[in-house]
């Protein structure tokens, strides 16, 4: 056997044992999974829905409970933020905090997004568990999906593993909930075995009628020039709410969708422009079904109470763009909303969306 030859045999082996390992750390779920869902009261079964009742609604991301005191390599267009990582003192301060504001609000169901759960720069801890500890009282039925995980990710600012999780907590009864994959990147085949795999997660709350009311939580990837991944995670999403529509099931939507509503890019400064585009994706979705915050909303006389997001960015002093929304069936009837802002600025990177709503009366 010639040398060259016996050079390429190693090569070789040591591709395959390269993707092995690679293949080994990483995760890669099914497309459509269905998820395991926890009712756990102690007293009685949890309540089912009613046709025509009020309904509160919360959307939140909470930033792995990390809070404001950091400027992470992320916030930073060029990575050059200097923190990488919460103190376990931070996270357990913004622990309580959250737990507080839910108590305050008592929403009906809660949507989180970015929970970690077994990821080194937050301790490997699994902060939904945690949460669920102060509010078990409050919402007895939960499910969640992650859309991060990987045993190992090979970034200097990581170097460990990743874990995050969208979750949606209920005071009512959730019959089943569902993972559906969004589409991803194309990218790079190695590079991106290791990026977040969005997702929406679906959990179906029955009515007393027999119908279900289907509650989808979402955080949707970053927009990149050039890319038309959130464009077609945006029109995924839309497939899913429109099947909805056709069905006759009663929904809602929310989440963090990295997306600013009609206006807002022309209103930031250039410097914050970078990851967005000028025509919003989101216009596929308000286009088609009321949003909360509106496009009304956020263009109005009061458009800084309809910010949801304050980058941890040095640059920014205040809450200063909307991300963060509740989109919903026209059956459905906004009763009213709010974005959270007095107590919560320190909490997370972005603020509660809420809203109430009636449910369709039906038959």
């Amino acid at each position: 056997m010639s040398r060259l030859l016996r050079a390429a045999i190693c090569l070789a082996l040591l591709a395959a044992l390269m993707a092995g390992l690679i293949y080994e750390v990483t995760w890669h779920p099914a497309r459509h999974e269905r998820m395991p869902v926890s009712c756990n009261a102690k007293d009685a079964a949890p309540p089912t829905l009613v046709p025509g009742q009020a309904l509160k609604v919360m959307t939140w991301n909470i930033q792995y409970l990390a809070g404001k005191r950091y400027v992470f390599w992320y916030d930073m267009a060029d990575g050059s933020g200097p923190d990488e990582r919460p103190t376990p003192e931070d996270i357990a301060y913004n622990l309580d905090e959250v737990a507080r504001v839910l108590r305050d609000e008592q929403p009906d169901i809660v949507l989180l997004q970015e929970v970690d759960d077994g990821a080194k720069n937050t301790d490997y801890v699994n902060q939904l568990a945690l949460l669920q500890e102060r509010v078990t009282d409050l919402y007895p039925c939960s499910t969640e999906a992650f859309y991060w995980k990987s045993d190992f990710v090979p970034d200097s600012h990581i170097y460990g593993s990743v874990g995050t999780k969208l979750a949606t907590l209920s005071r009512f009864q959730i019959d089943k909930a569902e993972r559906l994959q969004l589409p991803s990147p194309d990218g790079n085949l190695i590079g991106r075995q290791f990026e977040p795999k969005r997702a929406l997660l679906v959990s179906y709350l029955p009515l007393s009628n027999g119908k279900h009311l289907a509650v989808v939580n979402t955080h949707l990837g970053d927009f990149k020039p050039g890319d038309d991944t959130v464009q077609r995670q945006v029109a995924a999403t839309t497939q899913l709410l429109n099947a909805f529509e056709h069905a006759g099931t009663p929904w809602i939507s929310g989440g963090d969708f990295n997306l600013l509503p009609q206006g807002q890019y022309q209103r930031l400064p250039a410097g914050q422009r970078e990851h967005y585009a000028p025509d919003s994706e989101l216009h596929t979705l308000w286009d088609k079904y009321p949003m909360i915050p509106s496009n009304e909303d956020v263009n109005g006389d009061e458009p800084r109470k309809w910010y949801t997001r304050f980058p941890n960015d040095p640059r920014v002093s205040g809450p200063d763009r909307t991300q963060d929304y509740l989109f919903y069936s026209p059956a459905l009837k906004r009763i009213d909303a709010q974005v959270r802002q007095a107590d919560t600025l320190l909490i997370s990177d972005h603020l509660p969306v809420i809203a109430r709503f009636l449910l369709p009366a039906g038959q």
